[in-house]
């Protein structure tokens, strides 16, 4: 397997290692004992430098790689000069190695110390990302890629993609703006929020939009210079999508071209072909593509509710390649669950009835600028107790006025009923749940310990939406 390299010059060389690593390289497959470095980094956003945080592994490669049945066993080394805890999302390891701090498990990690993690990878397209304040933001993320066996044996060129959403001001000075305060406390204290300074974008009576970002990224870049991957052997590609951003969903859009869908959340789904596609906060998808001999196909990822977009360029060898704007012609509509509703798991759940049903409010407003669950914030949370062995249903149930990407740790879920219609959905560990909409989710609890479950927008889980799942 040969891969092609980013052809972008960065003000750092380790930012440029960063970015090449994306692509999938065979050196990034087959070592153990990884040694992954939590550090401080410089980037290029539109002409501008700046400075943002970064997971790096052997070689300088952005994150982790993993084949079939590779252990994981990872090192983590914090070379920032904050502490740090990072999130492994989508592996299922006992809740002391899940890389948070909240659950009491574990301490964070100070600058220049180090944390041991091993156990069993779980096949698919996941990432990691800083469960520590507001660190995400600042780009504390990277993929983790672990290919199945059927991957490996597929021989197909694959290309990782992961969308970020930026800001030249710091996490703190965003929140502030939102609330009044820089304080990341899960909503501990209420107080008076100050005036917002953020542009809402609301579309029919929703707010689909709380910040405003000064770009949007794939693998660090803008459109203004896309990274560009030229295509090998049959043209055929696997495009692994990550949605990384802090606050922003995105409609992926292919234009006139067709992609196949055959994962999402790492899972494997039965096959569904298209040109758009809906992917919220930390959601990931699995696309096939075909770059016929040629031929260009512009991947784009645009923001709900907006013009504003990003993306990657495929490109069959020799073809040329077109200026490509970041603004499309029309802004995009909500991110909805059409997509959701048509997913079906290829390896579902066992037909059972669940033995536990718990049900969870999601609510909150864009001012005062706080989010809860059962009107809730995490100081005085509402623990949901199940208990080893059950089958668990957990419904969403949103009465706000904007959707809410709802992750679960140290489970995947299936998709089990959207709105009150029933269905054999697909296994995720992240769903969205829209306005005043609800989602039910089933699942397994054979993963004992206590576990956070948030929603997965960083600045509504800072002020107060998340809590805890805990076996008894």
């Amino acid at each position: 397997m040969s891969y092609p390299v980013s052809r972008r010059t960065v003000l750092k060389s380790a930012a440029a290692l960063c970015a090449s690593g994306l692509i999938l390289p065979p050196s990034a497959f087959g070592a153990e004992g990884r040694l992954l470095v939590a550090e401080t980094r410089t980037i290029e956003v539109l002409g501008r430098a700046a400075t943002v945080f970064g997971l790096t592994g052997a070689g300088g490669i952005h994150g982790l790689r993993f084949d079939a049945g590779e252990r994981f066993d990872v090192t983590l080394e914090n070379r920032t000069a904050e502490v740090t805890s990072i999130h492994w999302h989508g592996q299922v390891p006992a809740p002391e190695a899940d890389g948070i701090t909240e659950t009491g498990y574990v301490g964070a990690i100070g600058a220049g110390e180090a944390r041991s993690y091993d156990f069993a990878a779980r096949p698919g397209t996941h990432w990691m990302h800083s469960h520590h304040g507001l660190q995400e933001q600042a780009l504390m993320a990277a993929p983790l890629i672990v290919r199945d066996a059927e991957a490996v044996r597929a021989d197909v060129q694959e290309v990782v993609v992961l969308l970020q959403d930026f800001s030249f001001r710091s996490p703190e000075e965003i929140l502030e703006g939102l609330t009044g305060s820089s304080t990341m406390d899960h909503g501990a204290g209420h107080g008076t929020p100050a005036p917002m300074d953020h542009s809402m974008m609301a579309m029919g009576g929703m707010d689909l939009n709380d910040v405003e970002f000064d770009a949007y990224l794939a693998n660090d870049r803008t459109l203004d210079d896309p990274l560009v991957v030229r295509t090998e052997r049959s043209g055929r590609v696997r495009l692994r999508i990550i949605n990384g951003g802090a606050s922003t969903a995105f409609w992926l859009e292919l234009g006139e071209n067709q992609a196949t869908v055959i994962a999402v959340d790492g899972n494997p789904v039965e096959p569904i072909v298209g040109s758009r596609f809906p992917l919220a906060q930390a959601q990931r998808i699995d696309l096939l593509v075909d770059v016929p001999a040629g031929v260009v196909v512009p991947v784009f990822a645009q923001r709900e509710g907006d013009r504003a977009r990003t993306g990657v360029i495929l490109a069959a060898p020799g073809a040329e390649i077109p200026k490509l704007a970041g603004m499309a012609d029309v802004a995009a509509g909500p991110i909805y669950l059409s997509l959701e509703s048509r997913l079906r798991s290829t390896t579902p759940l066992a037909s059972r009835a669940a033995d536990v049903r718990h049900s969870v409010m999601l609510g909150g407003s864009m001012s005062p600028y706080l989010w809860s669950l059962d009107d809730q914030p995490w100081g005085t949370r509402r623990k949901l107790e199940v208990s080893a062995g059950q089958r668990v249903e957990l419904q969403f149930m949103n009465h706000s006025m904007m959707a809410h990407p709802m992750h679960l740790h140290g489970h995947h879920f299936q998709v089990v009923d959207i709105n009150g219609q029933a269905l054999s959905g697909a296994l995720r560990d992240t769903v969205l749940v829209p306005a005043m909409a609800s989602v039910t989710v089933a699942f397994e609890a054979d993963n004992p310990g206590r576990w956070l479950y948030h929603c997965h927008n960083l600045y509504h889980m800072a002020t107060g939406m998340m809590s805890e799942l805990v076996y008894v």
